[in-house]
């Protein structure tokens, strides 16, 4: 992995990175799922937090897929997605931002930034401009519907993340994404829900810090 000042792209996730937002969006997802019962809403949470990054959109086809075992009705899903952004909007516009950003900018002031969240891409970018976030990513703020993925291979296609790029992520499917996409990763642990994050980075070799100012710290003494 390249020195930190070397990196041509800085890739984000939010939740968990930017904003500490897992526990916002956790209790949205069992609150609007309580409907089916407190088993099929706590299974559902339960795949929701192992699978940290992935869209709204496939968790709740996941859910009526392989959790109820049935067909959506005529607009089920879509008042499921209405009820769970309304909840979720309100935390993530509460939510703490990471300390360090700032100054982490500064440092790498000729890096790109790019954010690519498996949260809802309007949603983010309404809510990055209300928070006072949008001017810090010059290379966009996406996300779902488009898999985060897809939204990588996009951006590298259209010179939007320029190589070597470092992806800043809190989960195991951040990695994935990441590595598929021949981005180096960092994990940042304090508000991830990735109970095995330890051992997964150790397994992986990953680096890891506490957050966002921890790396910023990290940065600026090299």
């Amino acid at each position: 992995m390249p020195s930190l000042t070397q990196y041509a792209s800085l890739v984000f996730d939010c939740d968990g990175v930017l904003l500490d937002s897992n526990a916002v969006k956790t209790q949205a997802f069992g609150a609007v799922t309580e409907c089916y019962g407190a088993e099929i809403s706590a299974r559902f949470v339960d795949y929701h937090v192992s699978n940290g990054g992935v869209s709204r959109y496939q968790k709740f086809s996941h859910l009526f897929s392989a959790i109820l075992r049935r067909e959506a009705y005529p607009q089920e899903i879509e008042q499921l997605l209405q009820n769970y952004a309304s909840k979720v909007r309100e935390g993530l516009l509460n939510c703490a931002v990471a300390d360090g950003l700032a100054q982490l900018r500064q440092a790498t002031r000729s890096s790109r930034w790019l954010v690519a969240s498996g949260g809802d891409q309007q949603e983010l970018r309404a809510v990055f401009q209300v928070r006072g976030l949008s001017d810090y990513f010059d290379q966009g703020i996406y996300g779902s519907p488009t898999p985060k993925d897809r939204i990588l291979l996009n951006a590298l296609s259209l010179g939007e993340i320029q190589l070597p790029a470092l992806f800043i992520g809190d989960s195991r499917f951040d990695h994935v994404c990441a590595k598929q996409a021949g981005l180096d990763f960092v994990f940042l642990s304090r508000w991830s829900e990735f109970p095995e994050w330890r051992d997964y980075c150790q397994r992986e070799s990953l680096a890891s810090f506490e957050d966002v100012a921890a790396l910023s710290r990290a940065w600026s003494s090299l």
